[in-house]
């Protein structure tokens, strides 16, 4: 191989191992720390020990927020698949009278910080609480309203909305006409048609979406720390916040541990389906599945 070749071949693969390095660093503290007394830079100190390890096999606490992490990450990717499949295929396959309107707003939804509505979905979950049935009550979610996971489920369902929504008209956008045509032809209706005919060439894109989703849920922070106050709402993401805030010591043993503990699952499911959930960025596909 000619010098000239290989050093612009070498130059990109110095420069993602030079980025990647301090995050590679942070996970390997990390990782080492869970199992050493006490760290002195990269160095562990104090010698092996299974502590952290065993508080958290032990403790009912952690355990209910990782099932309630699930739920939230679970429901929020249910929701998220079914409503984005649903809006996008009229918005891709028919024309109608706001459809234009309707996707720049998404858009303009979706570009909006979340942050700057927090107030203002406080209050709705707060009047929502009120309602009866829906509001609080309801089995795993508790409802729908404020301090319950079925309300940020709801909130976070309607942040990634707009986004689902275009990645899927995406999908459709590639599927041939040919196909629908004649399924329509032969007498499906437009349900069928959708059900059958054009989900099913569009499964690496719901595939992405929902891994995307997923990933989502699982990590998040902001939402669930607003709008979840006790322990029995609450997630693993708040709980780590709360093992580093306060008056007493940071345990960071404990933080290390509790922390690997949250990103094992979403560091597994990424490894086994990001072949997936990089065709969300590819914008569609062409033909099936």
């Amino acid at each position: 191989m000619r010098p000239k070749i290989l050093f612009f071949k070498s130059v990109p693969i110095a420069l993602i191992l030079v980025i990647s390095a301090p995050i590679l660093l942070g996970y390997l503290w990390v990782f080492v720390r869970t199992f050493s007394v006490n760290m002195y830079g990269m160095r562990p100190i104090g010698g092996f020990t299974m502590r952290n390890w065993m508080t958290i096999v032990r403790d009912p606490l952690l355990w209910r927020l990782a099932g309630n992490t699930l739920i939230l990450a679970t429901g929020l990717t249910v929701g998220i698949l079914l409503i984005s499949c649903a809006a996008a295929y009229p918005l891709a396959r028919m024309t109608f009278r706001g459809r234009k309107a309707y996707l720049s707003l998404s858009l303009v939804l979706h570009a909006f910080p979340s942050v700057t509505l927090l107030i203002a979905i406080f209050f709705v979950l707060r009047f929502i609480a009120g309602i009866p049935v829906i509001g609080r009550g309801i089995p795993i979610i508790g409802g729908f309203g404020y301090n319950t996971l079925g309300g940020v489920i709801l909130v976070s369902i309607s942040f990634l909305l707009p986004l689902g929504i275009w990645l899927m008209k995406g999908f459709f956008d590639n599927v041939s006409w040919d196909l629908e045509r004649a399924a329509l032809i032969d007498g499906c209706s437009r349900f069928r048609t959708w059900w059958q005919i054009l989900i099913p060439q569009i499964r690496p894109g719901i595939a992405a979406l929902g891994i995307f989703s997923f990933m989502h849920g699982w990590s998040a922070f902001i939402i669930p720390y607003t709008f979840m106050l006790d322990d029995r709402t609450s997630v693993m993401s708040t709980y780590l916040n709360l093992l580093t805030s306060g008056d007493r010591a940071i345990d960071y043993g404990l933080v290390s541990a509790v922390a690997l503990f949250q990103l094992l699952p979403i560091l597994m499911f990424y490894i086994f389906t990001q072949k997936y959930l990089l065709t969300i960025f590819g914008g569609g596909m062409k033909g099936g599945g």
